[in-house]
Order: C-alpha cells, then sequence, then structure tokens
C-alpha cells in the first residue's frame, strides 16, 4: 500500500510540473497576432462621417419623399436626410426666423417667393434673400382634388354640385387655413362658384385643417361630407376623388423647390436634388400622382 500511495503521489508532482511548464510557454507567432475583443469588434472605418441634410417639404410630399429619401441614403451612406414635414406657411417662417434648412420644396410659389431676393416686391415685401442664387426651380404639379369619405353618404358628384349643397347647407366642407397653400386653392374654388366663406363660416358649412394631412384626416375619418385636398394626399389615403379643379378655377398647383442659403451642404442639397428630378425620382413621384415638371 505504501508503494502504490508514493507512485500516485509522484505521478501528481509529474503532472502539476507539466501544466506549469506550459502555463509558462512563450506565445507562438498566431497568439502573438491574435487580436484582443475590443479591437475584433471595433468597426472597419471609424474616419468618415456622414453629411446631415435638412430638407424642409410641404405635408403633402411626406409619403412619396420619405420613401425616395430611403433609396437615396442606401445608394449614398455618406448622407443622412432628416425630413421635416408640414404646411408651407410653417415652414417658411421657420426658414425665417433661422432654423437650420438646406434645401425647401414648397407647394407654393408664394412662400417660396416670400423668401427669393428675385421675386417681385409685392410678393416679397420684406426684401428676404434666402434662396441660394441660382438653385430655385419647379419641380413638380398636383391637383387640387374634392374627396368624400367611405360611401360618399352625402353623394357628392363633382364641384359644382358642392357649391349648390353648401349654398343649401347640406353637406360640410373640410379645407386648410389661409396660410396654407391647399387652403388659398380652396378659397379660389369657393370664390369662383361665388360662394362667401365668411357667409359659409357663419352657416358652420367649413371645419380648417393647419396643413392637407389635417383635411385629409378629417376626410378619412368622416367627420365631414368632403374635404378639398391634393390628389396625392387623396391617393396615398385611399379616398374617393370625385372631382379635381382645373386651372381656371384654382391656378395651376406647381411645387418649386430651393437650396437655402444659409446651408452648409449646397453641394449636397443640390445633388439631392437632381436626383429628385432624375428617372427614379420622377417614377416615385408619378406613382402616388404628381406630375414632374420638364
Amino acid at each position: 500500500m505504501k508503494k502504490r500511495t508514493l507512485a500516485l503521489v509522484l505521478t501528481a508532482l509529474l503532472l502539476a510540473g507539466l501544466l506549469t511548464a506550459c502555463g509558462q510557454k512563450p506565445p507562438t507567432d498566431e497568439t502573438a497576432k491574435a487580436p484582443d475583443s475590443t479591437t475584433a469588434e471595433a468597426p472597419a472605418d471609424t474616419t468618415k462621417e456622414q453629411t446631415e441634410l435638412i430638407v424642409f417639404a410641404a405635408a403633402s410630399l411626406q409619403e412619396s419623399l420619405t420613401q425616395l429619401g430611403d433609396a437615396y441614403m442606401k445608394a449614398n451612406p455618406e448622407i443622412k436626410l432628416v425630413f421635416n414635414f408640414d404646411s408651407s406657411g410653417t415652414l417658411k417662417t421657420q426658414i425665417q426666423e433661422g432654423a437650420d434648412c438646406d434645401l425647401f420644396i414648397s407647394a407654393g410659389q408664394k412662400q417660396m417667393d416670400a423668401l427669393d431676393k428675385n421675386a417681385a416686391a409685392e410678393k416679397n415685401p420684406e426684401g428676404l434673400d434666402l434662396i441660394l442664387e441660382g438653385s430655385r426651380f419647379n419641380i413638380l404639379e398636383n391637383k387640387v382634388a374634392l374627396a368624400v369619405p367611405e360611401g360618399n353618404p352625402k353623394d357628392i358628384k363633382s364641384y359644382e354640385d358642392m357649391a349648390q349643397k353648401l349654398k343649401e347647407g347640406q353637406v360640410l366642407l373640410a379645407m386648410g387655413n389661409s396660410d396654407v397653400p391647399v387652403g388659398q386653392y380652396t378659397e379660389k374654388i369657393l370664390a369662383f362658384y361665388q360662394l362667401s366663406q365668411e357667409q359659409l363660416n357663419k352657416d358652420g358649412a367649413l371645419t380648417y385643417g393647419s396643413n392637407v394631412k389635417e383635411v385629409t384626416t378629417q376626410v378619412s375619418e368622416g367627420t365631414v361630407d368632403c374635404g378639398i385636398i391634393y390628389a396625392t394626399d387623396a391617393f396615398s389615403a385611399g379616398l374617393t376623388v370625385v372631382d379635381t379643379a382645373t386651372e381656371e378655377m384654382c391656378g395651376q398647383v406647381i411645387y418649386p423647390a430651393a437650396v437655402i442659403s444659409s446651408s452648409k451642404n449646397p453641394e449636397a442639397a443640390s445633388a439631392f436634388l437632381q436626383f429628385l428630378t432624375g428617372p427614379e425620382g420622377a417614377a416615385g413621384f408619378e406613382a402616388v400622382g404628381f406630375t414632374p415638371v420638364k
């Protein structure tokens, strides 16, 4: 028994010595080159920063421009687009007050003119010079549509039919505020049919929205009998359009675009505009009802 015990002790000591020797073994070439966990998780290239472009655009562009923006960023990973969608009047005021903005796409000429030193004095009474020289052009055309809720409960057939039913107090119409392009187009349509907006307000025949999306929501939810919105918003919301306004009724609905003079990245902003006017941009806008301006 003593011999067996001695043998076991000697074996244990031998194994301990081998393990110690292995632990003190110098590193091989491969282990010396192996990166630690911190190095392995580091990104391949951390030196290239994204260029952030801030785009102010009319609310009616939200669906189409968001989709096109995603496609542009995928193809140009060095660009990060940040969108601000609202009524053109609100956006114009924000730009005038110094908000960071690289690119402005308005749903009406009035709001762009108010920022452009090249516009007539009566259109830019404050003499603002906030548009980069040579960057402004017309990009899209839209249509002013008369949309109705699902089922068209009041059986409104056209603008003329709407006008007659408004006179008779039979329908409730949703429209944009007077500082919103779609509201300004609507005012022209009411005047075309010799309808007094003041009287309609007294009769409780009108409701308002601060931008075209709010008007569209009222129609979608059926809280009104009809609403005057853009054809593109009706398309995006799946609403029925019973009529579209002619140029005689409210003029053309043209969307101008321009780079803001205070932009920190005017070249990148211009490049994005070129994309929007190219084949992919045109296809995206046409898919929701816009007509690209040639």
